[in-house]
């Protein structure tokens, strides 16, 4: 009896620390990537030439595509990590290499002391958390659905989009109460960096944590069979799953971060509503988020993945012009445009996941996810916020834009069709 008590202590134990472990340091990969975006005004203003506001602006959104174009080489350098030395390693050092970008930016130069190389620095520093942010996330969703009960690992998936919208909540509102607490002057001078030295802070916290984690049971057992195939012949042997994750990925990832991430900034920009109103109504969107996850999770495991799937993609797609259109000049409007397209998305991040994982063995599982989905987030997500305030304010087409946005859902809709359903499927097979 006595041991089975410290068995199920032990258990527990293990989730706490499973948990925490991945969730911190997902929540500091996105937290990362959201305050960039939310203070890109005040980026632009002092890493680049004040003589041309608006060019500013597209310059600070441009580094912020360019940083995704590490993603690639992470999700590689990092997936080859995780499939050869340990999901736990990889995990630890792209949290580690993500704490020392947000460093970077926090003591960057102003362009008014130092001139370009400001600017240079910035753009290193978001090729250095591209580089990690490329590796964190295929690494997390890999551990968490190896360790991950089966017949639950679609609610267990939602933990990734979870923490991450933690820290795109924490972003949110630490940039509200700091719009609230400091004047535009303390902003631009320095109070625009606190952000970043936060984050710096807590990917050491999390860097901690994930030392302390276990490998998965899943990883340990393929690498005791001492039958590790060449990684190359086998990316080229599961292609086609790679060709999946990208048709899944592409409408999710430029939806997402149109109504995830940019909303706030994008409607302050582009629509001229005020800025501490905007990012509460941010808030107030990701809130929604959050409670939406699990629930989409727990019906995936209950009905399958395949028609949770279509319910996100094919929701998004027909909610989005309804909600542009109502997006124009006030907050409530973008907190309700917000809520209701996070309800649709929430279908698909929660179970992405799982659904990657489920796709590919475990030899090559995190590899096998990393390289793909860096990629279409590369092409395709990092590029959306440049390509929207282009559109929108350059040339004076955002319904273009939002075509594209759509197209791009019908896409991901077509590749559900290709791929097996897989809940509760087995990962050590």
């Amino acid at each position: 009896m006595t041991a089975i008590i410290n068995a199920q202590r032990e258990g527990r134990i293990t989730t706490r620390k499973t948990i925490i472990g991945t969730g911190i340091g997902n929540a500091v990969e996105w937290y990362d990537w959201a305050i960039y975006a939310t203070f890109t005004p005040f980026i632009a203003s002092q890493l680049f030439s004040k003589s041309d506001p608006a060019s500013a602006v597209l310059s600070t959104l441009a580094i912020f595509a360019v940083g995704f174009v590490a993603r690639p080489f992470g999700g590689f350098l990092f997936g080859w990590i995780g499939d050869r030395v340990g999901r736990k390693a990889s995990m630890t050092l792209a949290v580690g290499l993500a704490s020392l970008g947000s460093l970077m930016i926090g003591v960057a130069p102003t362009f008014a002391s130092v001139g370009a190389f400001a600017s240079l620095m910035l753009l290193v520093a978001r090729l250095v958390q591209g580089l990690a942010h490329g590796g964190e996330l295929p690494s997390s969703q890999t551990y968490l659905s190896e360790m991950a009960p089966r017949e639950h690992r679609g609610f267990w998936a939602t933990l990734i989009y979870t923490s991450g919208t933690v820290g795109i909540l924490f972003g949110t509102l630490l940039g509200a109460v700091l719009n609230m607490a400091l004047t535009t002057e303390v902003m631009n001078a320095w109070g625009w960096r606190i952000p970043f030295l936060i984050g710096a802070a807590m990917g050491l916290y999390a860097l901690i944590m994930r030392s302390r984690l276990h490998e998965t049971d899943v990883f340990e057992g393929e690498a005791a069979t001492e039958k590790r195939a060449p990684l190359w012949p086998q990316i080229v042997r599961y292609r086609k799953q790679a060709l999946q994750v990208i048709g899944l990925t592409v409408g999710l990832t430029v939806i997402y971060y149109i109504w995830g991430v940019v909303a706030p900034s994008y409607a302050t920009t582009a629509l001229k509503i005020d800025r501490g109103e905007a990012l509460w109504a941010g808030v107030i969107g990701n809130i929604v988020f959050i409670a939406a996850l699990p629930v989409w999770g727990k019906l995936s495991d209950r009905i399958g993945r395949k028609k949770v799937l279509w319910a996100g993609a094919i929701g998004s797609a027909v909610m989005h012009f309804p909600m542009t259109w109502l997006l124009k000049d006030s907050a409530w409007q973008l907190a309700v445009g917000m809520s209701v397209m996070l309800i649709f998305i929430a279908a698909s991040a929660a179970i992405v996941p799982a659904v990657y994982a489920e796709l590919f063995p475990t030899s090559i599982r995190t590899v096998g996810v990393g390289v793909p989905y860096s990629i279409c987030v590369a092409v395709f997500g990092g590029t959306a916020p440049y390509l929207q305030q282009w559109l929108g304010t350059t040339i004076h087409m955002p319904d273009l834009f939002n075509v594209y946005a759509v197209v791009l859902l019908a896409i991901s809709v077509a590749f559900i069709f290709t791929i097996p359903e897989t809940k509760g499927k087995d990962l050590a097979h």
